[in-house]
């Protein structure tokens, strides 16, 4: 179906404020906030930078049906030259996108085409840049039907971007509650569609690094992609009819409840990564003379950690390295494995946290 894409803001924007809208804005921002304080009572912001990002990465991946386990991506950042599968590579990929972006949102606290094209380089590992060939057409996935023809010329997704650029930095184009513009965010990015491959993924780290840049998070925790795959036939659908028919309430409901349940899922995890930090660091603490907030930091920051890591963050030899790592794994802290020659040790308390099956809402 060919569909002309207009620039942005929407030319209705009573469809954008209903009382429904409205009232779930509200719901979404308390617990948007209680997720931002509650990250913040970790001392070591790069222990939920890390770990969340590689379980939104995993997720975010599978709805492109690029799938792989915990396992395979944990293992993948220890032993790279292993090559578990495509697969974990693509998602690491996605990790290094969402570094790219967020540090450079926090620098220059603007989200331009330059800095989405950076994060679609880390993406796809290529330089390809915006479509500049037609032919792109989204179909259904089980019937392989044609839903919709994005912009096919290069000079228009310029332009529709050059639009989009202006929309996301410039409040005076639409002073709206920026949870509402997120949803008109994502909607226009993912309609122009700019990218021959990775849209949807970039489209996904777009949506955290606007939360970031509107000061809503400190750091980028929150993440739409397992809401989205429990709801993906709606996210297809409701993307589609704002298009056919203007239908703005209902996507903008759509996200306003996904941001609403992944934070309250997010706090919780975040309290159980907290609350298994504080119980390694009490424990350890009283029983063994090698603590130090080095070696705690470690053991969070990687749920897979190994020798060479502890020996670069504690400035110890391999030696005194492998002791602390034995010790603590024979004590029930952490699990030994094998992978070759070469050892490496699972977080247990991290570990279950991480792969624990969400179905708490």
């Amino acid at each position: 179906m060919n569909t002309i894409l207009a620039p942005l803001p929407p030319l209705r924007r009573e469809l954008l404020e209903t009382t429904s809208i409205l009232k779930k804005v509200a719901s979404a921002h308390r617990y948007l906030a209680e997720l931002k304080g509650v990250s913040s009572s970790i001392p070591n912001e790069g222990i939920l930078i890390n770990t969340l990002s590689l379980q939104e990465a995993k997720d975010s991946s599978a709805i492109e049906s690029i799938i792989t386990t915990h396992d395979e991506l944990f293992k993948d950042e220890l032993f790279p030259e292993f090559a578990f599968s495509a697969a974990a590579k693509e998602v690491r990929n996605y990790v290094s996108a969402l570094r790219t972006g967020f540090e450079k949102v926090a620098k220059t606290r603007l989200l331009t085409v330059n800095t989405i094209l950076n994060i679609h380089v880390e993406l796809e590992k290529n330089q390809s840049g915006f479509r500049k060939l037609p032919g792109t057409e989204l179909k259904n996935e089980q019937s392989g039907e044609t839903v919709y023809t994005p912009p096919q010329d290069y000079d228009s997704i310029v332009r529709l971007m050059s639009n989009l650029e202006l929309f996301i930095n410039d409040d005076k184009v639409l002073d709206i509650d920026p949870l509402i513009k997120m949803a008109i965010i994502h909607y226009q990015f993912e309609s122009i569609h700019p990218f021959y491959d990775g849209n949807c993924r970039s489209g996904r780290i777009i949506n955290v690094l606007y939360l970031v840049l509107k000061g809503l998070l400190d750091i980028p925790v929150l993440y739409l992609s397992r809401y989205i795959i429990r709801n993906k036939q709606d996210y297809y659908r409701l993307l589609q009819d704002v298009r056919d028919k203007d239908a703005w309430e209902e996507w903008i409901l759509y996200i306003l409840t996904g941001i609403e349940q992944t934070s309250r899922q997010t706090i919780l995890m975040v309290q159980e990564i907290k609350d298994a930090v504080m119980s390694y660091k009490h424990r350890i603490r009283a029983d063994y003379k090698f603590y130090s907030q080095d070696l705690i930091n470690n053991l969070f920051f990687h749920p897979y950690t190994k020798i060479e890591f502890v020996e670069h963050d504690l400035k110890v030899s391999r030696l005194t390295a492998t002791k602390y790592l034995d010790t603590l794994a024979k004590d029930g802290f952490l699990k030994k494995e094998k992978i070759g020659r070469s050892n490496y040790y699972i977080n247990i308390a991290l570990f279950g946290i991480l792969t624990k099956d969400d179905v708490r809402f």
